[in-house]
């Protein structure tokens, strides 16, 4: 195919609109992640509890001992923790990641507890009950990071 010398100069055109068109969205994408982007650290709350632990076996539930409260499947080998009600106020909903004073790793709030319980978390141990006997009643510090309030767009 051969361009005329005006043809040419319609497909440069062309190409430097579109160029430009590329350039101004690519632009406005970076403008829109530093506008939402915030480089202020998270706030960090923490509270003192008493943390039991609990297993995945029929004893220790009244329905399937595998599901919790909001419906996840816990396996064994999980770090997840179970929480008192009164600490879904504070911050500490579904799915949180909590560090926990002496253990290692981040636990997931993915199970809540009865009502009748306050400042409590549970701590989940699989099958293995003779951990969960082991580590007993104890008192330790959780540490968790304030949720971000909720944009238009979540």
């Amino acid at each position: 195919m051969h361009l005329t010398g005006r043809n040419r100069r319609v497909l440069r055109w062309v190409s430097v609109g579109l160029a430009g068109g590329i350039a101004l969205a690519l632009a406005l994408t970076v403008v829109l992640v530093l506008l939402n982007r915030t480089d202020q650290p998270q706030e960090r709350l923490s509270a003192v509890v008493t943390a039991t632990a609990y297993n995945s076996v029929p004893q220790q539930t009244d329905g399937d001992p595998n599901v919790a409260a909001w419906g996840d499947r816990l396996k064994p080998g999980m770090k997840v923790i179970a929480v008192s009600r009164d600490l879904l106020n504070k911050g500490l909903t579904r799915g949180v990641n909590v560090k926990i004073e002496g253990l290692s790793g981040t636990y997931k709030v993915l199970d809540k507890m009865h009502s009748r319980w306050t400042d409590k978390i549970d701590i989940y141990m699989g099958k293995d009950i003779e951990a969960a006997k082991e580590w007993g009643r104890q008192q330790v510090t959780i540490y968790w990071d304030k949720p971000k309030p909720k944009t238009k767009t979540q």
